[in-house]
């Protein structure tokens, strides 16, 4: 199959499409702007359903009603977007539902500015709305990876019935690279995917024998069944880090002094800073997070090894993944964190001067 340029935020949609989406539901927002507008475009050509809600807010509750239905439901924001769908979010978490969020992230906090910034780290892997839940949290660093995410993050979110979040940024979301996609589901694979969830959705809701009715709801009014609730949702967070972490390791070897960490569109200014060290005889090794929920800590743990001497984390905020290297780390060697806020990126050769520092 040839590839196609594409911008990353029409490479997301159309590959949500040809993963089964066929319910979208969205508020526009820079710099996501274009993804809802291929979806706009698209949806009805594959007789799905698009609609621009009247908010954010409205839009995650669409969603919610939407996902009930055990159809393949997905919506997108950025940054100030995404807050506002917090609150949606837990109540589908807590009612196990299976969606998918693409958050194209903006410069923070507050309304802030539409460069790209990778300040909602927090915000999706800590859990940004009330209580006791887990996102998984998929975080992509190139067009082609951004569009594969698609059916990696529908199929998760079915498998473990919980919503699962595409953490881009707004660099990747505007950048245009060569694209492959993977072919489109046909509508005999959409009724099987369909048919998996009859055991829990809304529909059928039919009459005679096969007459059921399923409660979709995150309200529990006896503390001892929500108790029992969340206990079983703990359970499954468990199993989702015991099968779900994906890290990728470049130029990782028993003889790195440094180890750096980074992710997303960063840790492809990271990987060129490296290459550049590495011609000066001085070894750097790099773990990125591919899944930045579940965490890799152990693959950091491990990396460390025998001689790395300091552990170097690059991010487009003011220092919000350093706090999970940190506990990766567990204090055996220093952990130094450099990053640019505001929308600001920061360039290799920058990246360059702080790895020669370490030497």
């Amino acid at each position: 199959m040839s590839k196609i340029l594409m911008k990353g935020n029409e490479a997301i949609a159309e590959a949500a499409i040809r993963s089964g989406c066929r319910l979208y539901f969205a508020y526009p927002i820079t710099p996501q702007s274009e993804l809802i507008e291929y979806m706009a475009k698209m949806m009805p050509k594959v007789k799905g359903t698009f609609i621009q809600a009247e908010s954010e807010v409205a839009a995650i509750n669409m969603v919610y009603g939407a996902a009930g239905s055990g159809k393949r439901v997905m919506t997108s924001s950025s940054s100030p977007g995404i807050s506002l769908k917090m609150e949606g979010l837990s109540y589908i978490a807590g009612a196990e539902l299976p969606c998918v969020v693409v958050n194209v992230q903006r410069g923070g906090p507050g309304l802030g500015d539409i460069q790209p910034a990778q300040g909602d780290y927090f915000q999706a892997t800590k859990g940004g709305g009330h209580g006791d839940y887990r996102l998984i949290v998929l975080a992509p660093s190139s067009v082609q990876e951004f569009a594969d995410m698609a059916s990696e993050a529908f199929d998760l979110a079915d498998k473990y019935r919980n919503p699962v979040m595409i953490l881009a940024d707004g660099m990747l979301g505007q950048m245009m690279e060569p694209v492959e996609f993977k072919p489109a589901k046909t509508d005999a694979e959409l009724q099987e995917l369909a048919n998996q969830h009859l055991s829990w959705c809304i529909c059928p809701n039919e009459d005679g024998a096969k007459k059921h009715h399923h409660e979709i709801n995150s309200l529990e009014l006896d503390p001892q069944v929500l108790e029992q609730h969340v206990l079983g949702l703990l359970k499954k967070y468990a199993e989702i880090q015991k099968n779900e972490i994906r890290y990728e390791t470049y130029n990782i070897s028993d003889e790195n002094e440094v180890l750096c960490v980074a992710w997303g569109t960063a840790s492809r200014v990271v990987k060129s800073a490296i290459n550049e060290v590495q011609k000066q005889g001085k070894s750097v090794g790099l773990i990125r997070p591919i899944r930045v929920w579940p965490y890799p800590y152990e693959a950091i743990k491990q990396a460390i090894g025998k001689n790395v001497k300091k552990v170097y984390v690059f991010e487009l905020n003011s220092g919000q993944m350093v706090e999970d290297v940190k506990i990766a780390v567990e204090g055996k060697v220093p952990v130094n964190f450099w990053g640019k806020v505001g929308g600001v990126v920061f360039t290799p050769a920058e990246i360059k001067e702080k790895l020669e520092e370490c030497f």
